[in-house]
């Protein structure tokens, strides 16, 4: 496999052409001249050293020459290893339940956000393996098709929420069928149902499915996600809380039994889901256990330079031009082909091609063995290699963005910035500038840095802007941000309200008080009641109390025509 690591400098070539002409024209020009002193065939007689061809033999030798050092400025590159890889995986479709249910906070910082921050670090885990996602809540869609693409599933799982669903309610068992139907034709592979939800199935028909989907090969695994006890539901922006249609405050609990059910009627497992990673390790234990189906790729494992060859071809090219007289020269006897100024002149040139292609070739080893640590996951190692490349040609934008890229793997995302940063600077090719800038807007978006985010996200698409990936990001980052500028707002009000209602009730105690010592006043200040009035109290509430009977009877014998409905 052939390419150019830099191939802007290939539109040098048309220089070439330009050259061409000019010495065309030249020649022309020269000839015109020479008629003016006599006859064409005359003047050659008289002139009988002088060659028509060496000239434009030297001149087509330089064009070679000149075409070669363009050729090598734009660095061929070669693969020079192909592997036939044997890799091996699973798919995986998870169906996310999305109703409001899953705002609850029983669990930190909500049942929907910790299953955000599993299924991610699902994702991380992965390989080779193929990823699916499915939102379901009352009705169910797939966010994200079947795919490799973990980048992109990174990406649509943030952008999941409630408000996405037009339909509240839990229909687990919609999401298991349009699961099932989401795979593959591929026999022999495994296949899992990663159901996440809190259990409260309003539509019914989970458990059918569970089963029809264990008959077609596949297995349904539930992440139970909430506690026990319940918990309200809390509607964003307004610091309250749902209500039925009861006006009773809605008590969401995880119904552990129904899971148990589902997983067992689909082949899989139950899992309850904790402030912990344990159920991320039990996850992963289960799906090890799923048959992964073997396949061959064949990859590029590494790309060689090779503009050293051409240099060489250059230099070549060079000495025999120099080697070439104008004129004839009858005595081949005397004929020297490199005299002391121009033997100096070619051993000069040759040593300082030499030692730029040492240098070079330094630091693209240690590149190349980066390179090859890095793509074993061994990240610690790629990060040395990288460093002493860095080392070796500080000026290398490559090396620095492949360091960014080894810290930014091992989680050291503020020295990742700093080398994404350094290779921006040196950085000449505007497609490896924009994906320098590309990884710094990740790394501000996951520390939730959404200002710095879509400054660096302007640079890439200022750069390369056909990135549609660095797009949505960018989108992405805006909607976050004003979300969070929104959280900030409400939490600022409700503070303030708060402040408010801590000095009404101080306020409301004093006037308590004040009451209560002015009804003390008038209990000791007010007239005993007679007698009479006290037995004409005391008729007036039985009669009332039997009116009030009759009315809740004849209400009991009507029939309740009102069903509740649930929308969490």
């Amino acid at each position: 496999m052939f390419r150019f690591a830099d191939p802007i400098y290939l539109y040098l070539l048309a220089v070439i052409p330009v050259l061409a002409i000019i010495r065309f024209l030249t020649y022309r020009n020269q000839k015109k001249r020479l008629r003016k002193f006599g006859d064409p065939k005359l003047l050659r007689e008289l002139m009988p050293d002088v060659s028509r061809f060496r000239p434009a033999v030297k001149f087509w030798i330089l064009q070679g020459a000149l075409a070669l050092l363009i050729v090598m400025l734009a660095r061929p590159q070669f693969g020079t290893k192909i592997n036939n890889e044997q890799r091996v995986g699973i798919e995986t479709i998870i169906a996310m339940d999305i109703s409001n249910s899953m705002m609850a906070e029983d669990i930190t910082p909500s049942r929907l956000d910790r299953s955000k921050m599993m299924v991610e670090n699902l994702v991380d885990h992965f390989t080779n393996d193929k990823i699916g996602l499915i939102v379901f809540a009352g009705d169910a869609f797939v966010q994200l098709p079947i795919t490799s693409d973990y980048v992109s599933a990174k990406m649509f799982l943030s952008s999941i929420d409630p408000s996405m669903m037009a339909t509240q309610g839990t229909d687990i068992a919609r999401a298991i069928d349009m699961a099932t139907h989401s795979f593959t034709q591929e026999e022999g592979i495994g296949k899992a149902i990663i159901v996440i939800t809190d259990g409260e199935d309003h539509e019914g028909g989970a458990l059918e499915a569970a089963k029809a989907a264990k008959d077609a090969g596949m297995r349904v695994y539930v992440l139970g996600v909430g506690s026990t006890k319940g918990s309200p539901i809390p509607i964003p922006g307004t610091g309250d809380y749902m209500k039925d249609n009861t006006g009773n405050t809605v008590m969401s609990a995880l119904n552990e039994d129904m899971c148990r059910q589902v997983a067992q009627a689909g082949g899989g497992a139950y899992i309850h889901v904790e402030n912990n990673s344990a159920a991320q390790d039990q996850l992963d234990k289960e799906l090890d256990k799923l048959a992964k189906k073997e396949t061959t790729s064949t990859v590029y494992s590494e790309f060689d330079e090779q503009f050293q060859a051409v240099a060489i071809l250059a230099l070549l090219l060079l000495i025999l031009e120099i080697c070439i007289f104008d004129r004839r020269n009858p005595l081949i006897k005397r004929l020297s082909l490199f005299g002391s100024k121009k033997k100096a002149a070619a051993t000069m040139l040759l040593l300082m091609v030499a030692a730029t292609a040492s240098a070079q070739q330094a630091d693209r080893q240690y590149i190349r063995e980066g390179n090859k640590q890095f793509r074993l996951g061994q990240y610690d190692k790629a990060e040395v290699s990288y460093r002493k490349a860095v080392e070796k040609n500080p000026k290398n934008p490559q090396a620095a963005y492949n360091l960014g890229n080894a810290l930014m793997a091992q989680k050291k995302d503020s020295a990742a910035v700093q080398q994404f940063e350094q290779s921006t600077r040196i950085e000449t090719n505007p497609m490896r500038k924009a994906a320098a800038y590309h990884n710094m807007g990740v790394i501000c978006q996951t520390h939730k840095m959404y200002d710095e985010a879509i400054e660096a996200y302007k640079n890439a698409l200022r750069n390369n802007p056909n990135d549609d990936e660095t797009r949505y990001n960018l989108v992405l980052c805006k909607h976050l941000k004003k979300k969070q500028d929104e959280k900030q707002k409400q939490n600022q009000q409700n503070k303030d309200d708060q402040n408010k209602k801590d000095d009404q009730k101080k306020d409301d105690k004093k006037d308590q008080k004040q009451d209560k010592k002015d009804d003390k006043q008038q209990e000791q200040q007010k007239p005993q009641m007679s007698k009479d009035n006290a037995e004409q109290l005391l008729n007036a509430a039985i009669q009332n109390e039997k009116m009030t009977q009759d009315k809740m009877k004849k209400a009991q014998q009507q029939p309740q025509r009102r069903a509740v409905q649930k929308n969490w």
